[in-house]
């Protein structure tokens, strides 16, 4: 293993890799991060404490102790769990005030906003992609409002959402005046997403870099390596990205020889996975030809279906501006809601 780190190559990179760490308890894993000297993203899922005194699991606040022994990093930053969060909870387990103090608590590099991610396994339909962005676009400023409050504004990064690289665009449109200030933003949904294709990896950060200010960089969430060939052509706008895609090697590892996981075992994985995506970073760039995104949906020729696509647009923007609870959207509401519309729309 020493062999192998010694041949890896660590200088810098335009594009940081920083690496995801499980926790941060002292032992092997906390130890390598600490010698390979590269940046760390924690989970606010790996800080969370929990109880059972009520017969079911449930969030019972922060264990920040453990961040004390993060000092001696590269840096350490804070993302906030949302997918992890929405496959097994449902939803955040915490609130934005929960999150904001938690983010306090540390001097990050960088702190990422509440988001909802669209993965097809908590989005299965266009509308709730859409109602999802939504509530990214409210939570941002949710975030961004308790971090000015909180006086850790300045580290900060807003994070987008969206399916098509069109949704990307709207949704950094309506953060426009929060990208502007920070000069970093997180694009979520990235981790399951192919490289190719009109909806691909390289098509969104494409549009991105269309659209976005000249000085804006990107950090790009849960990246699989094979992407990093093709994301080196756009190092002027691509920041950081970040995996913990080491982990699912080091347990597959164990299962095929028979051991336990431990973390020494992880760590060696960490090292060899950083250095594959340090030589994946030298290689020359690749390009690849642009598709052209899906259309948009055309609107509903029934006039019932009309209202309840009117009624959830309706709904989405007064969540956008704060007027509606991120979770006031059900089936029932939308339909009453659409019910009002459908009665003062006149007959064709």
């Amino acid at each position: 293993m020493e062999r192998i780190m010694n041949k890896c190559s660590v200088k810098p990179h335009s594009i940081d890799v920083m690496v995801g760490l499980p926790h941060l308890a002292v032992g092997a894993l906390l130890r390598r991060a600490r010698e390979l000297q590269q940046p760390v993203l924690v989970s606010a899922n790996a800080l969370s404490r929990w109880s059972r005194k009520r017969g079911w699991r449930e969030w019972a606040g922060w264990t920040t102790w453990p961040l004390a022994n993060a000092r001696s990093l590269h840096s350490l930053s804070l993302d906030s769990a949302g997918f992890s969060a929405m496959v097994t909870y449902g939803s955040y387990p915490w609130t934005v005030d929960d999150y904001v103090r938690l983010a306090a608590a540390f001097p990050f590099r960088w702190w990422a906003s509440l988001d909802y991610c669209v993965e097809q396994e908590v989005a299965g339909d266009r509308d709730e992609v859409l109602d999802r962005m939504s509530r990214t676009i409210r939570a941002n400023i949710e975030c961004r409002l308790r971090a000015e409050d909180a006086g850790i504004d300045a580290t900060f990064m807003p994070v987008i959402q969206g399916r098509h690289p069109g949704d990307y665009e709207r949704c950094a449109e309506a953060l426009a005046h929060m990208i502007e200030r920070t000069g970093l933003v997180g694009v979520g949904s990235m981790c399951r997403r192919p490289v190719h294709g009109a909806d691909g990896l390289i098509a969104v950060v494409d549009r991105l870099d269309q659209i976005l200010p000249r000085r804006t960089r990107l950090h790009l969430f849960g990246v699989k390596g094979d992407a990093i060939p093709y994301l080196t052509a756009f190092a002027h706008r691509v920041a950081s990205i970040d995996s913990q895609a080491y982990g699912v090697s080091a347990r597959n590892a164990a299962r095929r020889c028979g051991q336990p996981k431990t973390d020494r075992m992880v760590a060696d994985h960490m090292a060899l996975w950083l250095c594959r995506q340090h030589a994946r970073l030298d290689r020359p760039s690749r390009r690849l030809p642009m598709q052209p995104e899906m259309p948009p949906q055309p609107e509903p020729a029934d006039p019932w279906e009309r209202a309840i696509a009117q009624a959830r647009r309706e709904i989405r923007d007064l969540i956008e501006t704060g007027d509606l609870d991120h979770d006031e959207m059900t089936a029932r509401w939308v339909e009453q809601w659409a019910a009002d519309i459908f009665s003062e729309t006149p007959a064709d």
